[in-house]
């Protein structure tokens, strides 16, 4: 059975850091597309940060310039560096792979950003 199993959410101040890991297990993960959604208290989920197969990366504009997504396929694990943040980052964040046919989800970490 696949898993993705993220790690690294908690309780941040504002203008803090945080680092975010998912390790895949059971699929080829260097031939997915691996990305970080988060979905805040009643609001959709989101696309946070992709990076292909190849090590091509996006971002939506609310994260960009702030957050840095990267992938170790060695270690079949993606990370979310979160730097600077702020409050609207507070959300549940869950790590998703995609090869095309198939997708899969993590079971989501918590972010918390306050004061």
């Amino acid at each position: 059975q696949v898993q993705l199993v993220e790690s690294g959410g908690g309780l941040v101040q504002p203008g803090g850091s945080l680092r975010l890991s998912c390790a895949a297990s059971r699929i080829t993960f260097s031939m997915y597309r691996m990305d970080w959604y988060r979905q805040a208290p009643g609001k959709q989920r989101e696309l946070a940060a992709s990076i292909t197969s190849g090590g091509v990366t996006s971002y939506a504009d609310s994260v960009k310039g702030r957050f840095t997504i990267s992938r170790d396929n060695a270690e079949n694990t993606v990370y979310l560096q979160m730097n600077s943040l702020k409050p609207e980052d507070t959300a549940v964040y869950y790590c998703n792979a995609y090869d095309g046919f198939n997708r899969y989800w993590g079971q989501g970490t918590q972010v918390t950003v306050s004061s």
